[in-house]
Order: structure tokens, then C-alpha cells, then sequence
């Protein structure tokens, strides 16, 4: 419960603009009792950050296991991140982690990596037995498609909020897609 509640304020505010009082009101528990449970607000800021990257990983992953190849995986990906808001208040926690951390928490900055990179290796894996399956050009990049594909979903995703409407994320869709299609061999 502290985590998942703590997860929103973070992700919301930031390490620096979560505040301990912000974060005793709303879990309803005194300065004592957050931190019987951890011992330090960067303690509670990795576990909310890990929390909120599995329930990302869970929204954006759901049903690929019904989808039998790996490019309809890619291209679900891809339709899961445009169409199923955020799990967590906020937005992409991996996405404001990052921004928050870049210059400073090197703790929570290196919980922001591994989720990147976990989510890359996804990617490349799945390009890898589309490569693996005669389903994608051989010459396809599966480094360069994953890099791509996050870097256009993750930009796609700052210019809706800060334009406060879902045009570039719809517009990434569409450009991943064809992306997609040009590495297609079907």
C-alpha cells in the first residue's frame, strides 16, 4: 500500500518534489511508520519506481501472449503504449525517472537504466525471431528497431502531454507501423 501510493506522488512530483509530508497524508501514516518499511525516501522512491515500471510492463505487455508472431507482438507493443493510458498517475515512469534523475539520484537513475534496457533487449528479441522466422528482412537491425520504437513512442508520449492531446502518439503509431512494414518479409 505505502508503495503503490507512493508510486503516483513520485512519478507525479519527482524525487525532489515528493514531499515526506505529501507522502504520509496520503499512505495515512506518520514519519515513523514509512520509515519502519524503508530506510530512506530513496529507498521508497526505488521501490515505487520498480512497482510502477511492472505495472507498465503488465499494461503494455497484456494479451502479446495471444498474438502468435513476433512482429504482431511489436506492432501490439507499440498499439498497447498509444491506446492504454498509464498505469501509474503521471504518465511513463520510465520516462520522468529518467528526466528527474538525470543529474542527480544515481540509485534511482540506475533502476531507470536497467527498465530501458529491459525494455530494449524485449524489442531486439522479438526482431531477433522475426529475423529467426523468415518473418523480417535478415538485414533488419534489431538494435536500431528497438532504439526506434522507444525513442519515437517515449517522444511521442512528452509532446502529447505537453500539447495535451494524443495527435503524435497516433502519428508515432502510424510511422512505427510503417516502420515495421519496411522490414516486413510477408
Amino acid at each position: 500500500m505505502i508503495i503503490r501510493k507512493a508510486a503516483a506522488i513520485f512519478n507525479q512530483r519527482g524525487y525532489s518534489g515528493a514531499r515526506l509530508s505529501e507522502l504520509m497524508e496520503e499512505t495515512g501514516l506518520e514519519k515513523g511508520g514509512i520509515y519502519r518499511h524503508f530506510d530512506s525516501k530513496e529507498d521508497l522512491a526505488v521501490a515505487a519506481f520498480d512497482y510502477s515500471w511492472s505495472e507498465i510492463k503488465q499494461r503494455r505487455l497484456a494479451m502479446l501472449d495471444e498474438i502468435s508472431t513476433p512482429l504482431g507482438k511489436l506492432r501490439g507493443m507499440i498499439d498497447n503504449f498509444v491506446t492504454r493510458p498509464s498505469a501509474v498517475p503521471g504518465g511513463c515512469a520510465l520516462m520522468n525517472t529518467a528526466i528527474d534523475t538525470d543529474d542527480g539520484n544515481p540509485v534511482l537513475r540506475a533502476h531507470a537504466r536497467a527498465a530501458l534496457h529491459e525494455w530494449l533487449h524485449y524489442l531486439e528479441e522479438l526482431v531477433r525471431q522475426g529475423i529467426a522466422q523468415g518473418e523480417m528482412d535478415a538485414k533488419a537491425s534489431p538494435a536500431g528497431i528497438a532504439s526506434i520504437i522507444v525513442a519515437t513512442l517515449e517522444g511521442s508520449l512528452m509532446m502529447s502531454r505537453l500539447s495535451g492531446n494524443r495527435t503524435a502518439m497516433t502519428q508515432a503509431r502510424e510511422h512505427l507501423h510503417k516502420t515495421l512494414d519496411s522490414v516486413a518479409t510477408k
